[in-house]
């Protein structure tokens, strides 16, 4: 696959950026190289290889969802820089 400096064009319009002729040539290039390593990757023979969305055994480690209990609302609050009764106070932020 190839891409040529009016595909390019064509895609930078679209994008709305506006590129001049230096910065076309090179972007143009950089994409013909990436491109050219894609068709590079797509003839290996992948037949026996199994699909995978990482390199590594990894699972996620989940924890039991148990029901514990939660701090008293005094040592909650206690580091608070301010509060009204049992709720923190944070500065508006909505006007």
């Amino acid at each position: 696959m190839s891409i040529d400096k009016k595909t390019v064009e064509n895609v930078a319009h679209l994008a709305r950026i506006n590129l001049d002729k230096k910065e076309l040539d090179k972007i143009s290039g950089q994409l013909e190289h990436i491109l050219s390593f894609i068709d590079k990757l797509s003839s290996l023979n992948t037949d026996n290889i199994a699909p995978t969305s990482h390199i590594l055994p990894i699972s996620n480690v989940l924890r039991k969802d148990e029901l514990r209990k939660s701090l008293p609302i005094a040592k909650t609050l206690m580091n608070a820089p301010a509060k009204q009764g049992n709720f923190f106070v944070v500065p508006k932020i909505i006007e």
